[in-house]
């Protein structure tokens, strides 16, 4: 796909050092084999879609919980690699930052609905918390929409998302290996992934109203 020669993204995210530090190879190395960004924003969908699977299949087999969490850090990865390589490479372009950002919606929809159907929590639950992600890359798109910052902001983060879903997984894990051999909580019927699940709806809850009021305060503030 073309490129918009010297276009520079506006609403990439901050990266966080842990996954900068690992990426500067990768980037110089995707550079000489002419990987396209676009197909690295492709392989983050893959990535998703195997976690999707193996939440899915969790249930059955609980040990798929654990390639399911690092499918979502190499989901993660992958997200954030693709805009260093499309800078580093000169590929940078509008079509560029739309392929950025849609597969990361289909990335949260793949996660979310495969833990949904694992029979590992309450499904209802996992569907909202798919809404909710959605609802919070939404929201922080307004900001560039009216001609503002995009905002990032908030405790609800897609990596924050993708770390509370890890800890219940896992947490879940150990209590089905190491526990009674429910991986539920008490007598409440709810398990651990369940317990991750109200932290990322409170969570994104939170994050969409610092959103909206960032964008406001920013929308008032160029007002004079």
């Amino acid at each position: 796909m073309s490129s918009d020669s010297g276009y520079q993204p506006t609403s990439r995210r901050p990266i966080a050092d842990v996954f900068r530090r690992t990426a500067h190879g990768c980037t110089d190395l995707c550079v000489r084999l002419g990987v396209h960004p676009n197909t690295v924003s492709l392989g983050s969908v893959v990535a998703a879609a195997g976690a999707g699977v193996c939440f899915w299949l969790g249930g059955a087999h609980p040990i798929l919980l654990i390639p399911a969490a690092l499918f979502c850090y190499l989901r993660l990865w992958m997200n954030m690699l693709d805009g260093m390589v499309a800078l580093a490479s000169g590929k940078a372009s509008r079509w560029g930052e739309i392929l950025n950002d849609l597969p990361d919606r289909v990335s949260d929809v793949l996660i979310f609905v495969g833990v949904a159907h694992s029979g590992l929590c309450q499904p209802f639950v996992a569907y909202w918390v798919a809404i909710a992600a959605l609802l919070v890359a939404y929201v922080g798109t307004f900001g560039q929409a009216v001609g503002v910052q995009r905002e990032f902001s908030g405790v609800m983060a897609k990596p924050w998302r993708m770390v509370a879903l890890h800890i219940g997984a896992w947490v879940l894990l150990g209590d089905l290996w190491w526990g009674d051999g429910d991986g539920r909580i008490g007598g409440t019927g709810w398990t651990w992934i369940d317990l991750a699940h109200l932290v990322v709806l409170i969570g994104c809850v939170q994050t969409v109203w610092l959103r909206l009021v960032r964008i406001l305060a920013a929308l008032r503030a160029r007002a004079g």
